[in-house]
């Protein structure tokens, strides 16, 4: 149990292995999908191109869109982008750098699908099949435009009686699927030599430039969780005093039952924010004036117009375990 827990605690601590994870999964999930996928051509002149090039790349822009979705920092990187000015000044090459961290890991399960459909044939046969020049083919010299293009569109269908067993039929489907792998390829080389330059090249450019904003994209990304998980300690605290208020008879079971801690430890916690007005002006502080990223000063003006002082619990060793930035929220009398 405890391996699991370090297990868990280490990939909540780390957002970038985490999103390795599921950038990893996504890529599987598209491979097997794939594999289990009926591909069911129309074998008809009208429906054929649309059917193949939709499975070749529909269900890749699903898979982007979830890869979007699941990763973390696409929401972070939107609210660092549209968040006000306020006190702190927007980086643009820390916000340059998260969508590009965000579009490389949405674009692993997309390209994988694509190049799997295209190395498999499939599609790019049944797409193309129709737009194919009989002339090319002995066994289509004969028909007429009409009767080629229907015969050229039943080249997906082994089972059709027309050209189930014909040659031409099996040299137009080994011709484009000539086409389709050496495509696909292509475009599995072009991405290989792409990720290559990618990591030998990095060492010309400013490394420092580099350092720093991978660091501040990290920061903004653990800032973000380390106010939530103060907030949802805030919020435990206030709804305990709310119940413990509401069941004053029954104050010492409910401490009993649902909480240890003592109760002034609660209060320094509250930091007396003890009002739902007070909670809705923090969190809007919070976002319009996000705090400067200097924690030199110990003491420093609140916006609201009241002093704020590093409250007396982010120094007990609890508080510096699960909160290494809890010097944002401060008190307010």
């Amino acid at each position: 149990m405890d391996r699991f827990r370090m297990i868990f605690q280490y990939f909540q601590s780390n957002s970038e292995s985490v999103m390795n994870g599921i950038c990893g999964l996504l890529a599987l999930a598209s491979i097997k999908i794939y594999t289990c996928f009926d591909f069911s051509c129309p074998c008809l002149p009208r429906y054929n191109m649309a059917y193949g090039l939709g499975i070749l790349f529909v269900p890749p822009i699903a898979f982007f869109l979830c890869g979007l979705i699941l990763n973390r920092q696409s929401l972070v990187m939107l609210d660092e982008w549209r968040r006000p000015q306020g006190r702190r000044r927007k980086d643009l090459a820390v916000i340059r750098y998260m969508c590009s961290s965000i579009m490389q890991r949405a674009m692993v399960a997309p390209a994988v699908w694509i190049v799997v459909a295209l190395l498999d044939g499939k599609c790019l046969i049944c797409a193309f099949s129709s737009s194919v020049d009989p002339k090319k083919f002995p066994g289509f010299t004969n028909a007429t435009v009409e009767q080629a293009q229907e015969l050229l569109a039943k080249v997906p269908c082994k089972e059709d009686e027309l050209v189930g067993n014909s040659m031409s039929r099996r040299a137009v489907s080994r011709y484009l699927r000539c086409w389709s792998q050496a495509l696909g390829w292509s475009i599995l080389l072009m991405l290989i030599i792409a990720a290559f330059l990618a990591r030998w090249l990095r060492p010309c450019f400013n490394q420092a430039a580099l350092l720093q904003t991978r660091h501040w994209s990290n920061y903004i990304d653990i800032e973000q969780k380390t106010f939530e998980e103060t907030c949802c300690e805030h919020s435990q605290l206030f709804a305990h005093k709310c119940i413990l208020h509401f069941f004053e008879s029954m104050q010492e079971e409910i401490r009993q039952h649902s909480f240890d801690l003592p109760k002034e430890e609660e209060e320094d916690l509250l930091r007396g924010i003890t009002h739902q007005d007070q909670v809705n002006k923090l969190l809007k502080t919070w976002y319009y004036e996000k705090p400067p990223l200097d924690v030199s000063q110990a003491t420093q003006r609140h916006p609201l117009g009241r002093e704020r002082s590093l409250p007396p619990w982010a120094g007990s060793p609890r508080a510096q375990s699960k909160f290494p930035h809890a010097s944002y929220i401060g008190k307010v009398k």
